[in-house]
């Protein structure tokens, strides 16, 4: 009954007024680009990183938030918010593929251990997050089972998203695949790296938050 009603309190206040310092939860594969782009918000609006970002899968295997963050537009609109950037989903993790990277066996165990509690930290945040942004790799094939258990969980829970295709600075990028993949989702094509159309995905963080 209680999480029927919790329920209907998101969706009533998501459908007939605007919210503020709401909960923003950024939602992904492992390397698809959420702490960057987690980066690149926190750096435009309070002038600081939120964590560290590496090349290595599961760098980010805690869930990270920053309160009240600020966002205004030129129009003098502003949201506020709350940004959790969640540890990479994924369906295995093997401590192997840490090794490969150069990771002893101790350190490469370790990290999958660790990789494997933030995978069930960031689902359980599913619970508590207002609003969701599925950030995509988009040179990275989307119908993989990782994105469809990400989207189907989302859907089951009806919070509302915005999946954010980044990385279309590089040439493998394919925003129209993405698209496809997903039509029932509006999505958005960045490069969180370079700053590459970030007016646009701000502008769509007010059209997301009913502002």
């Amino acid at each position: 009954m209680l999480k029927k009603l919790k329920s209907f309190f998101k969706e009533y206040v998501w459908n007939f007024g605007p919210r503020q310092n709401f909960k923003l939860g950024l939602y992904g594969p492992p390397n698809s680009g959420k702490t960057t782009l987690a980066n690149k918000i926190c750096i435009d609006w309070l002038g600081e990183e939120m964590g560290t970002s590496s090349p290595i899968p599961h760098e980010t295997r805690e869930v990270n938030i920053k309160e009240k963050i600020s966002i205004k537009a030129k129009d003098g609109r502003e949201l506020l918010f709350n940004l959790v950037d969640t540890p990479g989903i994924a369906t295995k993790i093997d401590y192997e593929d840490f090794m490969k990277t150069g990771m002893s066996a101790g350190k490469a165990k370790k990290r999958a251990r660790e990789a494997t509690k933030g995978v069930i930290e960031s689902i359980k945040w599913l619970d508590e997050v207002d609003t969701v942004l599925v950030v995509l790799d988009a040179t990275q094939d989307p119908y993989s089972q990782v994105n469809v258990t990400i989207i189907g969980n989302l859907a089951a829970r009806n919070i509302p998203v915005l999946i954010v295709a980044n990385k279309v600075d590089l040439r493998k990028s394919s925003l129209k695949r993405i698209q496809s993949a997903f039509p029932q989702y509006e999505v958005i094509g960045i490069s969180a790296k370079y700053g590459k159309n970030i007016e646009g995905f701000y502008n769509k963080l007010f059209e997301l938050a009913g502002r």
